[in-house]
């Protein structure tokens, strides 16, 4: 793996409790040569600055002097077209589902390809909800004992880290992975949840989505939109379609 690899890859940690993970997933993300860490909204603001998270980083201070905290997901994920949520949490709806040794293959195709790559990482005590998962082209989970699942934050980026330089440090022929064509232009799943709620206005709009009893239609709409991978285009053109509704109000 070298360093044009590593910088690819966005580890982003939402709304995580303890300074001493924070501190602990620097590390782990340093020693397998990874920098890039984001901070989505921490219980603690300023958390990588805190004594504990500098203490349980050791050696690696400077990935935290360099990480971004933010309130916000969607600036996290932006211009990602691949983006993973860690949960081994089943969800009646929601993006598709994938074990870490389907994913990977995604994320070689994807770095070969030069894309900007997503991992995240949920709150420790709940792990990530359907609100998070629905930024996520993809919900992955990783194969532990089916009668005890549970990983320390810090364990699972360093499951994750491990593995994907292992995967990215050997020639497992990555450029057959990535056609010798112009790279797919996927959407980012930030531009996808606009595009939702666009589509939620227009439906309401024509009457076909009662704001009072939505039922399911939006989540079923987000899984279907989730499972199709789409292209920015494809966006541009549902939102043709939804700003079309909006003007039969």
């Amino acid at each position: 793996m070298n360093a044009s690899q590593a910088q690819l890859l966005r580890w982003v940690l939402v709304e995580t409790s303890h300074p001493r993970n924070v501190g602990s997933a620097a590390r782990a993300l340093k020693t397998m040569g990874f920098s890039d860490l984001r901070l989505i909204e921490p219980k603690i603001a300023g958390v990588a600055q805190t004594p504990e998270a500098i203490a349980l980083a050791s050696g690696a201070v400077d990935v935290l002097e360099s990480s971004q905290e933010t309130l916000s997901l969607e600036s996290a994920v932006q211009g990602c077209t691949l983006v993973l949520g860690l949960t081994s949490r089943d969800r009646e709806f929601g993006p598709p589902a994938l074990n870490w040794q389907e994913a990977r293959p995604l994320v070689q195709a994807a770095i070969a390809g030069n894309q900007q790559v997503a991992l995240l990482f949920g709150p420790e005590r709940t792990g990530l909800d359907n609100q998070h998962l629905s930024l996520c082209t993809h919900r992955v989970w990783l194969d532990a004992n089916p009668l005890y699942p549970s990983l320390n934050l810090a364990q699972a980026i360093m499951v994750c880290a491990f593995t994907l330089r292992e995967s990215l440090g050997e020639d497992l022929g990555l450029r057959s992975l990535v056609p010798n064509t112009e790279s797919v232009d996927y959407a980012d799943p930030a531009a996808v949840a606009a595009m939702l709620d666009h589509w939620r206005e227009g439906l309401e709009a024509i009457g076909y989505l009662d704001p009072v009893n939505p039922k399911k239609l939006m989540p079923r709409l987000q899984a279907l939109f989730a499972r199709t991978r789409l292209h920015k285009e494809e966006i541009d053109l549902l939102r043709g379609i939804a700003k079309q509704m909006l003007l039969k109000k």
